[in-house]
């Protein structure tokens, strides 16, 4: 594939996955062998990027990722997204506080025959615990 068919399956894969919550639409944009390397609790592969999804959409309503930039070279792809929603259901042990949130984050994937083989993800966690209000900003006490 070339860089741009890449990135237009990337793309493709925030908006159906992330952003819609069509589990199918994802499924079919990930490798049978997929390997997924988030600082999330799930399981290895496919079902685990199911379980990040379908965590990140119980607990936040509205949820909406968009990509910012991204940059690709052969058969990797950069992507650079914010995700936005309202902090409605449990999310990783905390109760649902009703805020809004915008975290940021880094993904990279690996395109390997036509679908994403590989994906190591960071988020800016510690922005959204401020934002929760669990962790008080940087530079107050709590």
């Amino acid at each position: 594939m070339s860089i741009d068919e890449n990135k237009a399956l990337v793309r493709r894969f925030f908006a159906q996955g992330p952003s819609q919550g069509d589990l199918k639409s994802a499924d079919e944009l990930l490798a049978n062998d997929f390997t997924l390397h988030v600082p999330l609790p799930c399981s290895p592969g496919v079902q685990g990027m199911n379980e990040v999804i379908l965590a990140c959409r119980a607990a936040f309503e509205h949820l909406d990722v968009t990509v910012e930039d991204m940059v690709a070279d052969g058969e990797m792809v950069a992507a650079r997204f914010t995700a936005r929603g309202i902090h409605k259901g449990t999310f990783m042990g905390l109760p649902a506080t009703g805020k809004s949130i915008t975290m940021t984050g880094i993904e990279i994937f690996r395109i390997e025959n036509g679908r994403i083989a590989e994906l190591w993800g960071e988020a800016n966690l510690l922005g959204l615990m401020q934002q929760l209000g669990i962790l008080p900003p940087l530079g107050e006490q709590g």
